[in-house]
Order: C-alpha cells, then structure tokens, then sequence
C-alpha cells in the first residue's frame, strides 16, 4: 500500500501530511482514525451512484475535507501526483460529483459519501481514473491558548500529522480488451534466509488490470505447496508494465533449490473466476 510523506516548514508551525494510495489486499482501508470502505470505485456503466461508508475508529471528532486528485503508477506500484495526464490516460474527476464535500465523524461514528456519474454524454469509450483523497483537518489550538516560547531568540516548530487516504474512482467505457502477461520471473534468497520472487505483469488493452498473484511451489515429485500470495496488485492505464517483488513462505518442507515455482495472476476472489495469465519458474 503506497504513501509518500510531504514536510512543510515555516517559523512557528511544521505540517507532516501522509497520503495514502491504495493498492493493498484490504477490503477495509484504514490510516489515522479513518476507515474508509470499499477501497475503490469502478463505474463500468453510465447509471448510477455509488457510495463510500467512511468511519471514525478514533477517540476524538475529526474532520476531513474530501476533493480528487491525480496519479501517475510507476513501473514498481509506487505513485507520482500529477496535474497533466500522461499519453493515454483520462481523468476521470470532471465526469463525477460527490456529496458532501467535508464531514464531521465523532468517535465511533460513520457517515456515507455519495459519488454520482455526470456528463455522461461527453464520455468516450476507454477508461478514466482520478483518486478521491480524504484529508484529516488537524484541530489547531486558538491562538491564546498556545504556549509561549520563553526565549525569544529561539525558533519554534511543531509538528502536526495530518493523514489523508486516497482511493481510485474509475469509468469504464465500452468493452474491456485488456490482457495480462507474465514475464521476467526471477528467484533469490535473500541473506540465505528470505526466499524471494520477483515478476514483471505486462498488460496490453485499453482498460486497467486488478487482480491477485499466487505462487505455488512444485516438486520434482509433483507435490504442490502454496508459498506466496498478494492481493489487490493493479496496474494502472497507460501502463504497460508493472514490477512485483514478493516475499514467499519459508517453509522447511519447500526446497527451492529444486522443483519450480508456478505463478498465476487473477481476478479477485470476490468476482468471477478468471485468470489472467500464468508462468512457471524452473528451480535450479
């Protein structure tokens, strides 16, 4: 699950802001005190609101201002804001509207945001994909309730975590011709103890991949034992390729210094079942 940290300094105060992007295995996304569920949006007609149920798990009232902003997913998951689309790809925030735009959670509460389709008429076929950020409002004490610094020659800083959770919101237009191949499968053990496995998904097609990969190791015997797994891997338009590093499962009755490891990338365990693509990895 991707995050970046921003540090912004000045003389009396320094904000800490930690976005989140997702892409983990969660069906419940969680940073700070929020939770957020389900943990993306994919509108695959041109009816319909969807809603996002949004949950206070802290202690204290909160507020979060809710607004869209725009990715870029780079080769290893990881994500580059941006403000101009790259080649092939669509934003997909000027053809949504969501209500309301900030909300209020004390401890314990919920609260549901509304996502609608508009502009239907002007969508074309393809994909369009914005991130729906939520960001926490920090509570700032009144200002005659700080303290005061002593020494007057000393510079003050406080820091403030400010968390915020993105999640993708996605249009989908017209048929899907995506496919997914599995290529660049490697093997190494780590410091002699950490068996690891590393792919390359490259996806072809005019729409974005979501599925999960699944690594199981075969014996020169035939006997298969499941050694990896890793949900909810993307691979985001206009992207042809996307490197995944995966740690597998150390296991005394596994050897991997012989036999070979077998990947299959599908589609969620919640959908239809379809596997997108498969390879094998001879041991040696």
């Amino acid at each position: 699950m991707p995050s970046r940290t921003i540090l912004s300094k000045c003389w009396s105060v320094a904000f800490v802001a930690l976005f989140l992007v997702v892409s983990s295995n969660l069906s419940v996304l969680a940073q700070g005190d929020l939770m957020v569920f389900p943990k993306r949006l994919v509108f695959e007609d041109t009816r319909g609101t969807k809603e996002l149920n949004l949950a206070n798990i802290g202690n204290d009232t909160a507020r979060y201002n809710i607004s869209f902003v725009q990715y870029r997913m780079n080769e290893d998951g990881s994500f580059t804001e941006i403000t101009i689309p790259d080649e092939g790809q669509n934003f997909s925030d000027k053809f949504l509207r969501y209500y309301p735009r900030s909300i209020i959670l004390a401890p314990r509460e919920s609260q549901v945001v509304k996502v609608q389709l508009t502009k239907i008429s002007e969508l074309k076929p393809g994909e369009y994909r914005s991130h729906i950020y939520f960001r926490a409002i920090p509570n700032m004490k009144p200002l005659g309730d700080e303290e005061i610094n002593k020494d007057t020659t000393a510079v003050s800083v406080r820091l403030i975590p400010v968390f915020g959770i993105t999640i993708p919101a996605i249009i989908r237009i017209g048929q899907n011709t995506s496919k997914v191949s599995l290529s660049e499968l490697n093997f190494a053990m780590v410091n002699d103890t950490v068996p690891t496995f590393k792919i390359a998904f490259n996806r072809i097609g005019n729409m974005s991949v979501y599925g999960d990969l699944n690594v199981v190791h075969i014996s020169p015997s035939g006997k298969k034992t499941d050694v990896g797994q890793a949900n909810g891997i993307s691979i985001y338009t206009p992207n042809a390729v996307r490197r995944f590093t995966l740690n597998l499962r150390r296991d005394m009755k596994v050897d991997y210094r012989s036999g070979k490891l077998h990947a299959t990338f599908s589609a969620p365990s919640d959908t239809r079942k379809e596997v997108y693509g498969e390879a094998d990895l001879d041991l040696k």
